[in-house]
């Protein structure tokens, strides 16, 4: 085959950078921004890099609000959620993957449905249900709604997966003495755990990233999550840029350090699932 020409190069080369500025630019100007000071924040002319670098901002953050409490109940109720749900979409979606039964394509079609639908259609009966339930106001019940709402889409995803898993490992594993149980723990799930790894994933910045559900169901400042944290910052009359941007880069560290933790299944999982079945 004919190499591309070296104008052809430089240009994908060019557009491609220009992608990359692009996207990256919001980030670089979230961080430079939380390390400013106050007056050179709204300087003019604009400065696209400190004058000096300043941590006055995270402080402030911190002596403002209960940042930390946020921290902690963002993390609790995003690893709770992703867990539950994935927990759950992985016995689900091995039902869906290995069984025939009646009104099986229903069900998919259903969960496949669910998520067409905006959340704030449940609000008036899930409101009730929780207040009948003396949950409102408590964390428990932003685990229960994340991992519900996630449920459906982690259910049809991990089944994509499963589907790949060919039958006659589980067979020759209960042929040696496992249960249906062990062969999915011991046999198949290790062979999924990519795709495993990459729903989780899905479900915690989810759940980390849910702003409806602290607003609408929880009262009291102390289960605040991040992002209600965040929303509160914004007043009508003023807008405590470097606080607010403090706080964004917080609450991108978790979700970094998780891709950087576990891209290896990550990227694996995405591959495995883009395969046509």
């Amino acid at each position: 085959m004919k190499k591309p020409s070296l104008i052809y190069r430089i240009i994908k080369v060019v557009i491609l950078a220009g992608f990359a500025v692009v996207i990256v630019f919001p980030f670089y100007w979230i961080i430079i921004t939380s390390l400013k000071e106050t007056k050179e924040i709204f300087s003019v002319p604009i400065s696209f890099f400190p004058r000096k670098f300043s941590l006055q901002n995270y402080r402030d953050l911190f002596q403002m609000l209960d940042f930390g409490r946020y921290i902690l109940n963002s993390i609790l109720v995003s690893i709770v959620a992703a867990s539950g749900a994935s927990v759950v979409s992985l016995c689900g979606g091995y039902v869906l993957a290995r069984f025939n039964f009646r009104g099986k394509q229903i069900v998919i079609y259903f969960y496949l449905i669910t998520q067409m639908l905006p959340s704030f259609i449940g609000l008036a009966p899930l409101y009730q249900m929780l207040s009948w339930a003396g949950m409102i106001d408590k964390l428990p019940s932003l685990m229960l709604l994340n991992a519900t709402w996630l449920i459906p889409y982690s259910t049809i995803t991990i089944r994509g997966y499963l589907m790949r898993v060919p039958r006659a490992l589980e067979e020759s594993a209960m042929i040696d003495g496992c249960n249906r149980i062990h062969a999915l723990v011991r046999i198949v799930f290790p062979l999924i755990l990519a795709g495993f790894s990459a729903t989780f994933r899905f479900c915690f910045v989810q759940a980390w990233n849910d702003l409806f559900s602290p607003i609408m169901y929880m009262n009291r400042q102390i289960n605040y999550t991040i992002p209600v944290a965040l929303n509160y910052m914004v007043q009508k009359n003023d807008i405590r840029w470097g606080e607010l941007s403090a706080g964004a880069v917080i609450a991108v560290v978790p979700t970094v350090i998780m891709f950087a933790f576990a891209q290896k299944y990550v990227a694996a999982g995405l591959i495995a699932g883009a395969v046509k079945e």
